[in-house]
């Protein structure tokens, strides 16, 4: 600094103390950026995750791919690139069949003058030279049947009087049995809003129901089908493998959080509206089953509170944590490795499923699973567990994912030793797929006493799916007071 060297010693004194001072505030200020940088790192590197979380490496739905900045799932390589639509090569063909017997035959003769002037009215008939069929269905419209109720006398003197036909309400005009099935059917079956489902009445059989006895409707099913509920859950809580899984769902004026929760196998159906608490889950179906449950590691199904169960962890939810591990870590080698693994176990099992063995070949499984336990040791290796209590540390990303599956192999893997259990808990997914659509149809459900009805139905009507029943006809058997019941596998 100039003129330094003519400056008192007081002077050089005072300069210091004050650069001091400065330099202190200046460390200070220093250490306050510091922190402040390094919360906006961690901040940023937050919203960067969250904006990576797709469908391909995540649980969320493939809708949330096309949110502004997310991240797109990576392409899997040889999944669908040059696939073209429609049919494939090497598929079985598909064609309407020819009918021997037909619902109706219509012959058409030509019409008209021929050239010589002479009417082909009255040609001579040389016989069919083409034949085509064509599947139709009707017009419909809706009819007023009216049931006259007679009373009759007997020579004995007693008076009988003619019953009501299935059906028939004692109101003096009511809707058929037919009518108020399809308004169960669209509204369920297809997330139809009442309104909507209205307009659908009217325009296809001109008869106008209020959309108040259609919404009815909805309650008068649910109560039609609760014996066959009550069997659907008894059934489930009995069987080998039963997959769970829930769904977020909005109800109510306020838009109130709930969830939907379903219990299921290939063959029943069964849903309950709670939430992610431990006492939904206490009034849910898992404390009382006796199989092997299949689920998506939601730290709830693993609670001593609901009893002790054998698991099967979802592997779709492992390889899409998997896949996030890669995208994280894109020199390692460990989680393409146990993708690999997994995958060739599963179409391992699919194999011998197929094949009527009751086990896959020993070979190929010793061959994955030491894969998989190599690909889980490197993994562990390269990414070490940061000490300190689980509530006040965050470990690094896969670090708990790879503890799962080394502590819980036998979960991991319970669907290699067992044919009958599903890798996947993908039967549930698709049970819970209806509630989403009707997320995306209407945003909410007005109450939830309607909600729980709905679901009572569509827990009947998918179970009557899988066991082969046609659904509107098990809607209407249920509204006559007969609904259709699972039958006992122990008579089968």
């Amino acid at each position: 600094m100039s003129g330094l060297e003519e400056m008192s010693r007081e002077e050089l004194i005072a300069l210091s103390r004050a650069l001091l001072v400065e330099n202190a505030r200046l460390t200070e200020r220093v250490t306050v950026l510091e922190k402040e940088n390094a919360e906006l790192r961690e901040r940023v590197a937050r919203l960067e995750r969250l904006i990576s979380r797709n469908s391909g490496n995540s649980g969320m739905s493939s809708a949330s791919d096309d949110l502004p900045g997310k991240v797109q799932p990576r392409v899997k390589p040889g999944r669908g690139g040059n696939r073209r639509p429609g049919k494939q090569p090497g598929a079985p063909g598909t064609t309407l069949a020819w009918s021997d017997d037909p619902d109706d035959t219509l012959d058409h003769f030509p019409s008209g003058v021929c050239g010589c002037g002479a009417d082909l009215a009255q040609a001579a008939d040389l016989g069919i030279t083409a034949r085509h069929q064509q599947v139709e269905v009707p017009l419909m419209s809706a009819t007023t049947i009216q049931h006259n109720l007679h009373t009759v006398a007997c020579g004995c003197g007693k008076v009988h009087a003619a019953a009501r036909p299935d059906g028939v309400p004692s109101a003096p005009v009511s809707l058929g049995i037919n009518l108020r099935a399809w308004c169960v059917y669209l509204m369920i079956a297809h997330a139809i809003p009442v309104h909507r489902c209205v307009e659908l009445v009217v325009s296809l059989t001109g008869a106008q129901p209020s959309p108040g006895f259609v919404h009815g409707m909805i309650a008068r099913a649910a109560t039609a089908v609760v014996q066959a509920n009550l069997r659907i859950r008894a059934l489930l809580t009995a069987a080998y493998v039963v997959c769970c899984d829930e769904t977020p769902i909005r109800v109510g004026a306020k838009k109130a959080k709930k969830y939907l929760l379903v219990a299921c196998t290939d063959l029943y159906t069964w849903y309950m509206l709670g939430d992610r608490t431990m006492a939904t889950f206490k009034k849910f179906i898992i404390a009382d089953l006796s199989g092997v449950l299949v689920h998506d590691r939601y730290q709830n199904y693993d609670s001593a509170e609901l009893g002790v169960h054998l698991h099967q962890l979802c592997t779709s939810h492992l390889l899409r944590d998997l896949e996030d591990c890669a995208e994280t870590y894109p020199g390692a080698a460990w989680p393409a490795q146990i993708q690999t693994a997994l995958r060739g176990l599963i179409h391992a099992a699919n194999l011998a499923r197929e094949q009527g063995h009751q086990a896959m070949n020993a070979g190929t499984q010793a061959m994955w699973i030491n894969s998989f336990r190599h690909g889980v040791r490197v993994g562990l290796s390269q990414v070490r567990r940061i000490p300190g209590p689980a509530k006040t540390v965050t470990q690094p990303i896969g670090r708990v994912l790879l503890e799962v599956l080394r502590d819980r192999e036998n979960d991991v893997l319970r669907f290699a030793h067992d044919l009958q259990i599903p890798p996947t808990s993908n039967q549930a997914e698709r049970d819970v797929r209806p509630a989403k659509t009707q997320q995306k149809i209407s945003g909410r459900l007005r109450s939830e006493q309607t909600t729980e009805h709905r679901y009572a139905i569509r827990g009947y009507i998918s179970t009557a799916a899988k066991h082969g029943a046609d659904v509107m006809t098990a809607i209407r058997d249920a509204l006559l007071g007969r609904a259709w019941m699972p039958p006992d596998p122990l008579q089968a």
